[in-house]
C-alpha cells in the first residue's frame, strides 16, 4: 500500500512533531505530576483516542470525497496544503510563549482518560490537522484511500501512545525541561513551522 520512503518520511515527520512541546505535551505532563503516573498514562490514551476519532471522520469524508471526484479529492489536498503553510508561517513569526506547566483544576485519576477525549475531539484546530495532514501521504493509485488514511491514523495514535507514556515514566526530567522559557521554547516555533511549510510544499512536486 505504501512505499518505504512515504512510510518512513511520515513516521520521520510524526515524531519530529511530537518532539515539540504542545498541548498533548503539557496537558500529559500536568496531569502526571498533580495526580500520578496512572493520570498521565490515562490522559495520554485519551488524546489518542480522541486523534483516532479525528482519524475515522477524515478517512470516511476524504474517502467519499476521492469516490466522487478525483479532481475535488486533490482540491482538498491543495487546500490542506496551503493551511499546512499558513500554520508554518505563523509558527515562525510568532513569539515564543513561556512553556511554564499549566496550572489545572483538581482532578481524579479515572476521569483522565475521558476528559482528555472530549479536549481533543472538540478542538477544532485537530480536526483540520488531520484533514491538512494525512492526505499528502495518500496516493489514489496505490489503493484505497479509507484504508490509506485509516493506517497513517493508526500509526499516528500508536506512536502517540508510545510518546506520551515515555513522558509520564520521565516526568521529573521533562518538568525541569519545560520549565520557564528555555533554548526549546525559543525555536519550537521556527521548528514546527518549517516542518508545516515543508509538508505544504510537498504535494506541490509529488506525482498524482
Amino acid at each position: 500500500m505504501f512505499s518505504f520512503s512515504t512510510l518512513s518520511t511520515f513516521i520521520i515527520i510524526v515524531i519530529g512533531l511530537f518532539l515539540i512541546p504542545g498541548p498533548a505535551v503539557f496537558l500529559t505532563i500536568t496531569r502526571t505530576v498533580q495526580h500520578g503516573r496512572r493520570a498521565g498514562i490515562m490522559t495520554g490514551l485519551g488524546i489518542a483516542t480522541g486523534d483516532l476519532i479525528h482519524t475515522l471522520f477524515a478517512a470516511v469524508g476524504l474517502s467519499a470525497i476521492l469516490m466522487t471526484s478525483a479532481t475535488a479529492f486533490n482540491v482538498v489536498k491543495y487546500a490542506g496544503a496551503i493551511y499546512l503553510i499558513y500554520l508554518g508561517v505563523r509558527a515562525i513569526i510568532e513569539k515564543p510563549k513561556d512553556a511554564s506547566l499549566p496550572e489545572s483544576p483538581p482532578d481524579f485519576s479515572n476521569d483522565a482518560y475521558r476528559k482528555a477525549i472530549i479536549v481533543e475531539v472538540l478542538n477544532p484546530k485537530t480536526a483540520l490537522f488531520f484533514l491538512a495532514f494525512l492526505p499528502q501521504f495518500v496516493h489514489p493509485q496505490q489503493g484505497a484511500a479509507f484504508l490509506q488514511i485509516l493506517t497513517l491514523g493508526l500509526i499516528f495514535v500508536v506512536l502517540s501512545v508510545l510518546y506520551t507514556t515515555s513522558i509520564v515514566l520521565s516526568v521529573q526530567q521533562l518538568k525541569q525541561l519545560f520549565k520557564g522559557p528555555s533554548r526549546i521554547g525559543r525555536w519550537s516555533g521556527k521548528i514546527v513551522g518549517t516542518i508545516y511549510i515543508g509538508l505544504g510544499l510537498k504535494v506541490a512536486t509529488q506525482s498524482q
